[in-house]
């Protein structure tokens, strides 16, 4: 799926998951990693996961990843949760992006889950 920019270019969505893993890596996210699920998802091309190590810092990266693609024209579809929870999930449509706390991540284990997608992008 394409969105348009803000300069009426279309973003492919591997372009909008570079620029969400970017943003996420400005708060100093942990772990971040872009996964390609193309082959093995029907309902998103590219997952990107990450974490914040306090809840402050998981609305941070929120904020940061909304801001740097919404100033791309790119909005998500959907979101949920909250920082709180220790999750947030941002949908752009072909694009998700899992902001987790330490703990949540370990305990839904999305990388594992998606463990035959090909890994794009992992920022340690």
């Amino acid at each position: 799926m394409k969105q348009e920019s803000k300069r009426g270019q279309i973003l492919e969505a591997i372009e909008i998951a570079r620029r969400a893993v970017e943003a996420a890596s400005e708060k100093q996210a942990a772990d971040i990693i872009l996964l390609d699920t193309r082959q093995v998802c029907s309902f998103a091309d590219y997952l990107v996961i990450c974490s914040g190590d306090s809840d402050r810092q998981i609305e941070a990266i929120w904020q940061e990843v909304d801001r740097m693609l919404r100033e791309q024209k790119v909005v998500p579809h959907h979101s949920e949760g909250t920082a709180s929870s220790g999750w947030i999930l941002l949908d752009f449509g072909d694009v998700i992006v899992h902001v987790f706390g330490s703990a949540e991540r370990e305990y839904y284990q999305l990388d594992r889950l998606w463990d035959k997608a090909i890994p794009v992008v992992r920022i340690q």
